[in-house]
Formats: C-alpha cells, structure tokens, sequence
C-alpha cells in the first residue's frame, strides 16, 4: 500500500500569501435599525473570523443586554459606546478588519441619523464600495437616497443594495423585485456605475456567507462572494501621474529624495517629469523603497524618488509628467460638507490641505445648499453642522488638483479653522471656475475702501501672490553711459527668473504721457515727476519698476525718491566718463558741439553724479553689474522675497 504524504505548512509562504491579498474598504449604512451592525457582526461570526473568548461575551452580553430576543445579537460586536449598546443604534464610525481566503476587509460601520451625516463622510471617505441596507418592510425611504446621495457624493463607484430582514417579508420575491424597482427609479439620477441587489437575513443568516434555503428564487452571489469578487483595483486611476511631495529626505551629501504615496498614475525609472510649480524638467533616476530599488511604481505604494538633475523641490511640489498636468488655479468650485459645530462665517479665512499642500483659503461664493433627504437645493447665506452645498473657493496661491471624480487624492481637500485649528469642513473639487464665473463679493467695508480709494488687496498678499515687493530700481547716468542696456538686460533677467517687472522707457514715455514736454529744466522736472507717479502706482500693485532717467541732479532724484518713497526706492549709478559717453553717442554729443542742440547734462549742463548710490557699476563689465543687482536684490528680499 502507498504511503500518504502530506506538505508541511510553510509559515513563511502563508505570510507571504497572506501580504499579498488585495484590500477591500467598505461602509455599511442604512436607517437606524435596519441592521448594519447586525449584518456585520454576522458576517465576521459566520467566517470564522471571532475567536473563542469573544464569542463566549457575544452569547453572554445577547442574553443580558441584546435587543434580537432569543437570537444572538451580533450588533454588539460593532456597537462599542455604552449610548449605543444602551440604545441600540450606532452614533460613532465603527471600524472592524477581517480577512478571507481571497481578500482583507475593512468595514466601516456609520450612523443612520441625519445628525451623523460628517460620521457618515468620515467613514466613506476612503471606501471602495457601499453597502446600502434596505429593511424589507418598509422599502426605498428618505434615509435611503440620503445614504446613497453621499456615497455618490464620495465618488463611491460600487454599492450593494443589501435588502434585509426578508424573513420578516416571508421571503417573497415579489417584495424583493418590488424595492430593486423603487431604488433603481431614485439611483439613474446620480452617476453610479455599479450597483447590485442582494436579498438577505442578517439575523438568521440567509445570503449573508451561506445561501440558505428561504430564497431558492434568487440565483446571485451572497454577500461574502461577491465581495469577495467584486473588482475594485480599477478604480484607481493610473492614467494621470501625480506625486505630491511629502518629505525630501536628505540622510547624507550623496543621497537627495522625494518621498510620498503615489496619488494617482504609474512612475517609472527614465520617466520625464515636470516639477509643479516652478515647471522644471528632468528624469527619474531611482526610485527607492526601503526593500529595495523598484522599475515603476503606483497608487497606493509609498516610494522615494530621485531625479537626475539638482532641481529646488520642496513639501506640497508636486511631480507630474509634461503632457499630463493637473490644473494649476486659485479659484474653483466644489461641494462642500460643513463638519464643525460652529456656525461657517464667510467673512474667515481658512487654511485649506490639499494633498500635501497647505494655504490660506475664502470661500467666496455659496451656489446653493443639497437638502440631503430630497434633492432639493436652496439659496443659504451659511452652513451648519452636516449641511452639504456647492460653493466658490479662493485661495492665496495656486493648487495643483483634478475634479474629483477623476481623482479623489488630488480632488480632495479640507478647511481648518485658523483659530480652533479643527477640521470645519471637508471638500471634493468639481473643477476650477472661468474668469467669467468668478464671483464679486463686496461687503460694506470693501464699499467704504472704495469710496475712499482704498485699496482690496493688502499689500502683504501682493507680496505672497508674486513672491516680491514692489519697488523701483532706478538707474542714473549720462547720455551713452549704457544705463539703458543694463536696464533692458536686467528687465529680462528678472522676467526670465519669474519676477512681475515693468521696464519704465523714456522713449515712450517722451513719445506719449509727455509728448507735450520740451526739454527745458522745468519741463524735465515734471517728466521725472510723472514718471515717479508711474512707479509709485505699479509698485502699490506689487510690482518691480526699473526706469532708466539722467536725473541730472541730486534735487530731482530726491522729490522722485519722495513720490515713490524712499523705502521702495533703490537707486543705481552707471559712472562713465565723458569720453566713453561721446564714443557711445557720438551723433548726440556731436549736435551739442554744433551749437544745434542745449541742454545735454554732462556736455552744455551740469550733471551731479549721486553720492548715495546703492551700487556704481562700470559700463564694461554689464554681466557683472547684472549678477550684483540680482544679489542686492536678493539680500534685501525685494526679489525673490524669501
């Protein structure tokens, strides 16, 4: 006779095995009492997934305290808080893990009740699919369409309508076809594409693990199977790379990485990637995990990433690919969920998290309000607590984001109160807002600054928005002493490295704004005047002036430094002598010597060269006298102003 033999388990291999199950997130909601936990508690019973000792508690507390008579009441297990037990409904999130052969599981047990609505988004929040539990005597009810009107909300792509207590429907059928007609006429009004009816018992067990023998008329998968089966990886998008950085970890001078989870879309090694905000380029060089170097990696896999180039990245930077970016605005709408028990005051300014980015925030405008019990929307001048509705969002610097329904990671977001610090609300992006949507909200102080000419725009936001101050470079010196090209080299320069500069032209000043001037000293001193007011005007914006003027005088750079003043005012003296002036200009000079022409500074009139210059430059060395501006410009943080 042949000798059996059995295979020892290998502990390693069933670990092994067992890390690589696919993760199915859950939530279970319903009206109060219709059965969540119950249904829960069933399927981890019934799966074998209690231990010993826990079971033994469960028999006991069914007897003392359970509200299922003589059956066993697998609500317990779920319902944790003593107000729940006591009660018999579930006010907080329960969370429960098991596993199956196939796959791990976590549930996500929400309250039914209206005022637990922030509970329920909670819960939902990183669910992959929805058990909506439907009690058979009663059918397709308010809290029905609200559940699945905040699990469509949470783009929640799969729901289970699970239809309980069919033993108190005698089982029929009829019943059954009866509310999958009901909820499928309420459901075609939302955008969920995968929805399923299963018929079933949470108290005696039908169709929850096991089939049963009460329903032979329905020939579909049980709970357990078809979550077991249902395919859900899809889901994520791998089409659109994003990384927002998390963490550039530096552990020595050799290594620089960027760290975080993959939001979305598949990086590999040799990828191109365009770095947001600043839009540099370069290629993946290693991406590292701590087992090791990997070729490619995706959502939700966490992973270091190192590029070939040295490129200034930071937390909230996000790594994209060039043909692929997300938008990049200040302004966009989106449905807003408002969790604080405060009150929303309009007139605060939140910080706003997105993926890893964080800013301040306003909301400028609300759309409407979702009564979240029929549908209907309604004019509100605020939210309270668990109210849900459409609104326009401003904030201080752009985010990098995708609408929601295409990407939950980037198309999510929270608000912060800047003083309690909570979590007051929580937001999914519908997509940015046209220049043409852009909402005007005036309030009665914005009318009294206008009324006195007073500015909207502090100026510390001009200097957050455009990353500089305001002021004016002016650079002083004879006629051919090439102040003119280093002001036009330097204007390109900054412009080149991301400044907002204006170039004032004497040219084209001469040519328009004081075309009726002549050249005479009085004239020339309101030219300088209109001039300063120009600067002025631009700098009160937030933006960088440089104008190139003779100012032949130390009383005419005095009254322009006064206009523009004298903290914003940064002057810079081209020194060249006559000659190199007369070999520069010479057909200028030439008409001075001519008699045919007066009143050249240097030449028929008197120039003062400046003795409080911030810096003397040489003509010949421009390359130099550029690199000393951008320094000076630097140390004294007008640009960039960091």
């Amino acid at each position: 006779m042949k000798k059996m033999t059995t295979k020892k388990l290998n502990i390693q291999e069933f670990l092994d095995q067992d890390q690589k199950k696919d993760l199915l997130r859950l939530l279970t909601a319903g009206s109060v009492d219709d059965g969540k936990s119950t249904l829960i508690g069933r399927l981890m019973a019934d799966s074998k997934m209690l231990y010993e000792d826990q079971l033994e508690a469960l028999h006991r507390d069914s007897k003392r305290i359970g509200h299922a008579g003589e059956e066993i009441d697998y609500a317990l297990l779920l319902d944790g808080l003593k107000a729940e037990r006591e009660q018999g409904i579930t006010i907080d999130v329960a969370y429960r893990y098991f596993s199956t052969a196939k796959r791990k599981f976590i549930i996500a047990d929400t309250p039914g009740h209206e005022q637990y609505t922030r509970n329920m988004i909670t819960g939902g929040s990183t669910a992959n699919l929805a058990i909506i539990l439907i009690d058979a005597r009663y059918g397709v009810i308010t809290q029905t369409k609200r559940h699945t009107y905040l699990a469509n909300l949470l783009g929640i792509k799969h729901i289970v309508v699970a239809i309980n207590k069919m033993d108190l429907a005698d089982y029929k059928q009829e019943r059954f076809e009866e509310i999958k007609a009901d909820y499928k006429a309420f459901v075609t009004q939302l955008d969920i594409p995968d929805v399923n009816f299963i018929p079933l018992s949470a108290l005696k067990g039908d169709n929850v693990v096991e089939k049963g023998d009460n329903m032979h008329w329905y020939h579909g998968p049980c709970l357990l199977e078809f979550l077991e089966n249902v395919h859900v990886s899809s889901d994520r998008n791998f089409d659109d790379l994003r990384f927002p950085v998390q963490y550039v970890l530096r552990p020595d001078i050799k290594f620089r990485g960027f760290s975080t989870s993959v939001a979305s879309g598949i990086i590999k090694k040799g990828d191109e990637v365009m770095v947001l905000p600043s839009m540099k380029k370069s290629k993946v060089e290693k991406i590292v995990t701590y087992e090791g170097e990997l070729d490619y990696a995706f959502p939700p896999q966490s992973v270091t990433v190192t590029l070939e180039d040295e490129i200034d990245i930071s937390r909230g930077d996000m790594l994209v690919h060039p043909d692929n970016l997300p938008r990049v605005e200040r302004q966009f709408e989106a449905m807003l969920v408002w969790m604080d028990e405060t009150d929303m005051n309009l007139s605060s300014q939140f910080y706003i998290k997105q993926a890893n980015n964080n800013t301040k925030a306003r909301i400028d405008e609300i759309k409407y309000k979702v009564d979240v019990n029929t549908l209907e929307k309604s004019n509100i001048e605020k939210f309270k607590l668990n109210e849900i509705g459409r609104v326009v969002i401003t904030t201080t610097k752009p985010l990098f984001f995708d609408p929601y329904k295409k990407n939950k990671q980037t198309g999510s977001f929270i608000l912060i109160d800047p003083v309690t610090h909570n979590t007051c609300a929580v937001g999914m992006i519908i997509d940015k807002l046209g220049s043409n949507s852009l909402p005007s909200r005036i309030t009665d102080v914005d009318k009294e600054k206008i009324a006195k000419g007073e500015a909207l725009i502090k100026p510390e936001e001009y200097v957050q928005k455009y990353n500089q101050k305001g002021e004016t470079i002016w650079i002083t010196g004879l006629h051919g002493s090439g102040k003119n090209e280093l002001a036009f080299s330097l204007e390109k320069k900054l412009f080149d490295n991301g400044a907002t500069v204006v170039l004032i032209d004497g040219s084209s000043v001469r040519s328009g704004l004081s075309r009726e001037l002549d050249f005479s000293p009085a004239d020339r001193a309101e030219n300088l005047r209109r001039v300063a007011h120009i600067c002025k005007m631009l700098n009160d914006q937030g933006i960088i002036t440089i104008a190139s003027y003779i100012s032949r005088n130390e009383s005419l750079r005095e009254q322009v430094a006064e206009i523009i003043d004298k903290d914003r005012f940064h002057m810079f003296y081209m020194d060249a002598d006559l000659d190199y002036c007369k070999n520069n200009k010479p057909e200028l000079y030439k008409l001075v010597e001519e008699g045919k022409t007066t009143g050249l500074p240097g030449a028929d009139l008197e120039y003062e060269a400046p003795t409080n210059a911030k810096l003397v430059f040489k003509p010949e060395q421009n390359e130099e006298n550029l690199d000393a501006i951008l320094d000076y410009l630097a140390q004294n943080k007008v640009f960039p102003n960091h």
